[in-house]
């Protein structure tokens, strides 16, 4: 790595650290090396206030469901840094009775520990390759004083990674887009396009590994995300506690008409999908208005009792009046309202498969090491979380004032409970994105170009290829082409978003997402400055032309999978189908029957009749013979 400023001249990794699970005190920090707070022992507990939801992250609610589970988290930057801190950590369980020297505050049957590493880059899948087997030798100790192996692999890592790029090779390790494609097929393309508009995405799905690796396997999809583009993603504040609030609002003049909103204020009757809450209100304040200051009123009716009942699993601590908050300290009124945009040269070229060639360089705007591109765009700043695991104890954040939007995962139902909260739901397990707001429906409608891209995409990942990892030489279908296809419709996006009288060529792309991205602080940042790559891009979706059959059938079925009506004439086709299946075989086995047993009736009775008569019975006299008495 190439560090930057205060950090220069220290290892890519910051701390290794023990998290465990006590009978009293719940999760706590045991160990860490070097020291969290450096005037303590590297076996304290204190926590520094930014990372006081370390041990919430890092040993994941539910993980006593599961022997063993990965967490991807990210830590907002200490006092003094700029850059997110990037957390891997391994949870394993042992059972009590197989340690040999056991200690005196284990009391349970299992022993629950994750073993982490705090990095300042995102190396996710190599840092959780090297990760597990020193989990796996710290656990097959069974005696958890014997901390010189963990003290090993913080050398070990800092020694082995300093000087390394952040190369795809690396920082993709583990995150696969093909098997990706393979479960959400085209909705991939939407969840694409649904980041862009930097809404309020969550992720749900246990055990965590399967959430972190969906999650960041999505941001993989835009070029230069995973490795310049995070370094803003965890600017939060912790939740303060009762005292800190009172003495905000003692100091701040005015404030108790502005507070933010925490999910003990939370109406019982908001719980209901068809009931709105303040949720459009941060939605504008997200997208259209970002350099201004949006507060939450005070609900005017709280039913604490109702949502101690819903929140009665929660830790105390978590439901403390949320106190106010403050104003986010920056404002984006560098950014101009109106862009003097000029015409790009005509495009002949397409762009390579790999970004970047030219090297990254400081964003003017933006502030993140970008590409010829412009790329990654700015969406992970300015209060625009990404959070691949977020713990029960960060819930606020869903309503923070200061949080313009997030893409965060939850294994937690109460996450998924609360819709109003989020924009747009990602149920991985189903890869089902459910999305209330029409509106935002009618933006994300793939259009026939999209739908062509999707099915492109899908049948070069679905069908067999035997070529594509065995010889070496073929890869269409593989993870690195399937990144490089998204690639290029991110550069033929901007690149039409550039031109002149572009409606025609924005159309293919949807005119209400275009409408819609355009107000977005990553777009904005982006066309404010000049990329000298876009000139080299051709501008127009990369699957526009004429109309054909084959895309009313691909509109068809793309209907009949995705819409509520065409799922239920769907499933109202397979019932027809398999009745009248399983009629047709009932009536062929009921003829069939009657047509065996008349044939094997036949068969006996012509059978009696040509066997001769027995012995014992009378033969018939022939005509005119007499019969004797």
């Amino acid at each position: 790595m190439e560090p930057q400023g205060r950090d220069e001249g220290k290892g890519p990794v910051l701390h290794i650290v023990v998290v465990g699970f006590h009978h009293k005190k719940g999760c706590q920090v045991e160990f860490s090396y070097p020291p969290l707070m450096p005037d303590e022992g590297h076996d304290s507990n204190l926590l520094p206030e930014e990372w006081k939801y370390l041990p919430f992250l890092a040993l994941p609610d539910g993980a006593h469901n599961y022997q063993e589970d990965t967490v991807y988290f990210h830590l907002p930057p200490l006092s003094g840094d700029t850059k997110c801190v990037y957390g891997v950590s391994c949870y394993r369980q042992i059972e009590a009775k197989a340690l040999k020297v056991r200690q005196a505050d284990v009391t349970r049957e299992t022993v629950q520990k994750s073993v982490c590493v705090l990095s300042r880059v995102p190396l996710y899948g190599l840092l959780q390759a090297k990760l597990q087997l020193i989990t796996h030798a710290y656990f097959e100790e069974k005696d958890f004083s014997q901390i010189s192996i963990l003290k090993e692999l913080y050398d070990h890592m800092n020694s082995s990674l300093r000087g390394s790029a952040l190369d795809g090779s690396q920082v993709y390790l583990g995150l696969s887009p093909r098997d990706l494609i393979l479960h959400f097929r085209h909705k991939a393309l939407i969840l694409f396009k649904l980041i862009l508009l930097e809404k309020k995405v969550l992720f749900y799905v246990s055990p965590v590994n399967r959430l972190v690796g969906a999650l960041m396997t999505v941001l993989s999809l835009f070029p230069g995300m995973i490795e310049h583009g995070l370094v803003d993603s965890s600017h939060y504040r912790p939740k303060s506690s009762v005292s800190e609030d009172q003495s905000l609002v003692e100091s701040v003049s005015g404030a108790e008409e502005f507070v933010s909103v925490s999910v003990t204020d939370i109406d019982s009757t908001a719980l209901d999908l068809g009931v709105e809450t303040a949720q459009p209100a941060t939605e504008s304040s997200g997208n259209s208005s970002e350099g201004d200051n949006h507060h939450l009123k005070p609900p005017s009716r709280i039913s604490p009792e109702s949502s101690e009942s819903e929140w009665e699993t929660l830790d105390p601590s978590v439901l403390d009046e949320g106190g106010p908050q403050e104003a986010p300290s920056e404002t984006e009124s560098e950014l101009p309202e109106t862009f003097d945009s000029k015409p790009g040269t005509p495009i002949t070229v397409q762009p390579q498969a790999v970004t970047g060639q030219g090297g990254v360089t400081q964003g003017l705007v933006s502030g993140l090491e970008e590409d010829q591109y412009g790329l990654p765009l700015a969406i992970f700043t300015k209060g625009y979380l990404c959070l691949p695991y977020m713990a029960l104890q960060q819930h606020h954040l869903l309503s923070d004032v200061t949080v313009r939007g997030f893409v965060a995962g939850a294994t937690n139902i109460l996450f998924r409970q609360q819709r109003h909260l989020s924009d747009a739901i990602v149920e991985v397990e189903e890869a089902r994105i459910q999305i209330q707001d029409p509106e935002l429906r009618k933006m994300l409608s793939l259009t026939t170009a999209d739908l062509r891209f999707a099915d492109y995409l899908v049948k070069h990942v679905t069908e067999n290829r035997d070529d594509v990892f065995l010889d070496g030489t073929g890869w269409e279908g593989g993870d690195e082409w399937i990144r490089a296809q998204f690639t290029l419709y991110l550069h033929s996006l901007l690149s039409s978003a550039l031109q002149q009288d572009n409606e025609r060529l924005l159309a293919d792309y949807g005119a209400p997402f275009i409408t819609a991205w355009k107000i977005t602080h990553n777009y904005r940042v982006w066309y404010s400055n000049k990329h000298p790559g876009m000139t080299a891009v051709t501008p127009g979706h990369p699957f526009q032309g004429q109309y054909s059959v084959a895309d009313v059938k691909l509109r068809l079925s793309h209907s009949v999978q995705n819409s509520e009506r065409g799922k239920k004439i769907g499933n109202a086709m397979m019932t027809t189908s398999r009745s009248v299946v399983q009629t047709g075989k009932a009536v062929g086995q009921s003829v069939g029957g009657a047509l065996t047993s008349a044939k094997t009736a036949m068969s006996t009775w012509f059978s009696t009749l040509a066997q001769p008569a027995p012995a014992s019975t009378p033969a018939c006299p022939e005509p005119g013979t007499a019969v004797k008495p």
